[in-house]
């Protein structure tokens, strides 16, 4: 399998590199709202019709029950549970730090304004199953949720035929105290959350990735006044590395990001000809070695190894793209990733594989892709919470500001707005 190699493109090149994988929108569009508007109308009747149709499951209780919960969490071994309590320890101390601190400011004598941070009451986390049931997401989001104070946290996730949820997945979800979970997978289980069902709550904001399904109805949710976390498509890398950095280092960085789905892009940028010349072979050496290779080449069948003259091109090339994860392998990553203003989430040095972020640094794995990061951060502590604003007058605080609030309102003919002021200022 060779990943295409661009030598030198111009500039005007560029856009057509930095092409995602595009889904056929108007069919998904129209599949999904089909799908959304069954949930809304039928509930859980419609949620049982659709995990059979979609899943080959027939569901009896949507909800995990407490003994499922125990059954399930006897099952997962001591050495998977130690690896998930240090990952959740190190998500957890980094997502605590975010915490913001109330801030009052008196912007002049007798007017004290504030912002107060507010957790969001109803969440809603979707967690994928199927071949790769990802217990990390499950951390990624339910820590955040309960540092922020959320204090109702449902979690939908896809059951296996036999109706049980992933073991690991229930493990990682008591770890983060979340007790009201759904075997519902799928857009169906975002109608779910997005407009509740006879068991399952309506919630106010829905985390997590999937696939176009998914996310197609996450989009969809808004309609219902129902917030996301971000919008999404596939997962994507971006390895930028010198002519120092382990060629092996870099195949299996390509190679992580492309057993994602093949969808997914995984892009190598460099300014040296020879590392890029090389490194086709040595993904090949290393896929050999691995499961799912018909995906993993599909994947790479629409990634790149793209060679530019200079680093300043490469750094554009990087802000230009926004990719989700970056990985840095090259001496001058300290002073490039300062340059960086548009990414997901960056992986400094030879020794950050982006695997490390998935799992156990600490940082949050669930990142804007398809080059959403120009305008989204990745989740974090404030995804859980709202900002309100407060303000105190005193009467010389309003007499202060209070020419300048009627002047400015009588030139916009707000005239109410303006008297709202002058009665207070005449008394």
């Amino acid at each position: 399998m060779t990943v295409e190699i661009t030598k030198y493109p111009d500039r005007s090149q560029w856009p057509a590199l930095m092409r995602r994988a595009v889904a056929e929108t108007r069919e998904l569009h129209d599949t999904v709202a089909s799908i959304m508007d069954q949930v809304r109308e039928q509930g859980d009747k419609a949620l049982r019709e659709l995990a059979l149709k979609y899943d080959g499951v027939q569901l009896g209780d949507l909800a995990v029950s407490p003994a499922e919960m125990q059954q399930a969490c006897d099952q997962v071994s001591q050495e998977l549970k130690a690896a998930i309590d240090q990952a959740a320890a190190n998500i957890a101390t980094f997502h605590k730090a975010q915490r913001m601190h109330e801030l009052e400011v008196e912007t002049s004598p007798g007017v004290t304004c504030c912002q107060r941070a507010v957790p969001i009451t109803r969440v809603g986390l979707y967690i994928p199953g199927g071949n790769s049931p990802l217990f990390s997401t499950v951390l990624m989001l339910g820590l955040p949720a309960r540092i922020a104070g959320c204090s109702q946290v449902v979690m939908c996730t896809p059951c296996g035929r036999d109706g049980k949820v992933n073991a690991a997945i229930l493990y990682a979800a008591r770890k983060c105290g979340i007790s009201r979970i759904y075997k519902s997978g799928g857009a169906q289980a975002i109608a779910a959350m997005a407009w509740g069902t006879e068991t399952i709550p309506r919630v106010s904001k829905i985390f997590g990735p999937g696939n176009r399904f998914v996310m197609e109805a996450k989009m969809q949710a808004q309609y219902n006044k129902v917030a996301i976390d971000m919008p999404a498509g596939p997962s994507e890398v971006m390895v930028v590395a010198d002519g120092n950095a382990d060629l092996r280092y870099v195949a299996s960085d390509f190679l992580s990001q492309a057993e994602h789905g093949s969808d997914s892009q995984s892009t190598l940028l460099t300014t040296h000809e020879a590392l890029a010349s090389r490194l086709p072979q040595v993904i090949d050496e290393l896929l050999a070695t691995l499961p799912r290779q018909e995906m993993i080449k599909k994947s790479l069948g629409h990634s790149h190894i793209i060679v530019l003259h200079t680093l300043d091109e490469v750094i554009d090339y990087v802000n230009a793209y926004a990719p989700e994860h970056l990985i840095l392998n090259c001496e001058e990553c300290e002073a490039l990733a300062r340059r960086v203003v548009n990414a997901g989430s960056v992986f400094l040095g030879p020794y950050s594989p982006e695997s490390a972020g998935d799992y156990a640094s600490g940082t949050n794995h669930t990142l804007p892709t398809s080059g959403y990061a120009h305008a989204y951060s990745g989740v974090n502590l404030d995804s859980f919470t709202k900002k309100i604003t407060f303000q105190r007058l005193t009467k010389q605080g309003l007499a202060g500001i209070g020419h300048t609030v009627e002047t400015m309102a009588q030139a916009e003919d707000l005239m109410a707005h303006r008297l709202a002021v002058a009665v207070r200022l005449d008394k």
